[in-house]
């Protein structure tokens, strides 16, 4: 089966970068696709310094909907928002203070890439930190899906006014031109034992799955002869994103969501059965199958025991309707989906959670999407101005949406 490969590197313009990422490009490029990809045949995506972060969302999207394995190597850095202090890869057009706006949240990753099937996916990461970002980190995993294999390291600052290279990343690339194909653990190991033999001190190791948390994880020893003890195993945030993609529309366009199916995204609640395999593969296995309306009882069932054991706020139910919402859209019935993912805006609202949370932003994001998907011109209308009240409340990240949605309103009622 062919593989998806995506290259990625993205550095800011200016004082503000850390690391020459691009520099690393035509070394990856210079290797077979098949190499990159570790399958026979492959198809490759370049993202040089791009500027928007819609733009790698939608190249994202693209190569998480393929079928088959995908290898993402991505170089740049790290940087927090001041809102949210949350991780985001730093863009062509990102400075400290437009973090939020212009540069690519790292949750995104995690949400596109969460229904691809567990072992399909590998990243190769050469991040750089700024000092507030590598603070953060001590505290924090860089969540990057349930299943992805993550292979990697992060650097710390390197210095005032030094813009670092992206040697872990130019390592892979030349040991892949080197010739052969070795597992991407294997691979990984290598590279680093070429950063330490340069004399690089200190990096932040990724190796794992999800997270990257395992033994792998640690920092790296400044040379052979004199590893550092210690270490630390980054924990998951407290406060970890669990929504849907949470993407806004670009340009006040609303792309469809990735075809593929619904696989293990999460945990799946502690709830009153005696069952206790994972369900969420009898969900994917219903869907390949087009049994629609069984994957759809089989997670009400599961929404309803997490309601029971949890309450209709917790988590874990919000969990399992936002499958079932997904599970409206794979159906086809955007209307259902809509109403679903608007419940689920509401009573993360009500629970308290503020209106730029990610997942409060990603249910809206997923609701307006999803009715404008509706092709019955009435049952849209009704939604209409529920979804524009919610659009006030929570305008998202992007200028527009909630204009898009009255005005969109407008035309539904002159036509009725």
């Amino acid at each position: 089966m062919p593989g998806t490969v995506l290259l990625l590197a993205a550095s800011p313009v200016g004082k503000g970068c850390l690391v020459d990422a691009a520099s690393v490009l035509p070394v990856l490029a210079a290797v077979p696709p098949a190499v990159l990809a570790g399958t026979d045949t492959a198809n490759v995506v370049e993202l040089a310094d791009p500027l928007e972060p819609q733009a790698v969302l939608t190249r994202l999207r693209a190569a998480a909907a393929a079928t088959g394995p995908l290898t993402l190597f991505v170089t740049g850095q790290l940087q927090l928002d001041r809102r949210q202090r949350l991780p985001h890869l730093a863009l062509a057009r990102t400075t400290p203070a437009t973090v939020r706006y212009t540069a690519f949240p790292w949750h995104w990753f995690r949400e596109e890439l969460r229904l691809r099937p567990v072992g399909s996916t590998t990243l190769l990461l050469d991040l750089h930190a700024d000092a507030e970002t590598w603070a953060w980190l001590r505290g924090h995993a860089l969540d990057c899906g349930p299943g992805v294999a993550v292979h990697g390291r992060v650097a710390p600052p390197a210095g005032r006014r030094r813009v670092a290279a992206p040697t872990y990343m130019k390592a892979v690339a030349t040991i892949l031109r080197s010739g052969g194909r070795p597992a991407a653990e294997q691979l990984h190991q290598m590279a680093l034992a070429r950063v330490a033999g340069e004399g690089e001190v200190g990096d932040l190791v990724l190796s794992g799955v999800g997270t990257g948390a395992g033994p792998g994880v640690g920092y790296a020893p400044a040379a052979p002869a004199r590893p550092v003890p210690g270490g630390y195993r980054p924990q998951p945030p407290a406060s970890a994103p669990h929504g849907p993609r949470p993407q806004a529309p670009d340009r006040l366009t609303f792309p469809a969501p990735p075809t593929n199916e619904p696989t293990a995204a999460r945990t799946a609640p502690r709830a009153a059965t005696t069952d206790t395999t994972d369900p969420h593969a009898a969900i994917t296995t219903a869907v390949q199958s087009g049994n629609h309306a069984d994957a759809d009882a089989l997670a009400a069932r599961w929404e309803q025991a997490a309601v029971a054991a949890h309450g209709p706020g917790s988590e874990e139910a919000l969990h399992w309707a936002e499958v079932r919402a997904d599970l409206a859209m794979f159906a086809g019935d955007a209307e259902r989906s809509c109403r679903t993912w608007m419940a689920v805006a509401a009573a993360r609202l009500s629970a308290g959670q503020p209106v730029d949370a990610p997942a409060v932003e990603a249910a809206v994001d997923r609701a307006h999407h999803q009715w404008g998907r509706i092709t019955d011109a009435p049952r849209a209308r009704e939604l209409g101005p529920a979804l524009a009240d919610l659009r006030s409340r929570v305008p998202g990240r992007r200028e527009g949406a909630l204009d898009h949605v009255r005005k969109q309103l407008h035309q539904l009622q002159t036509q009725g």
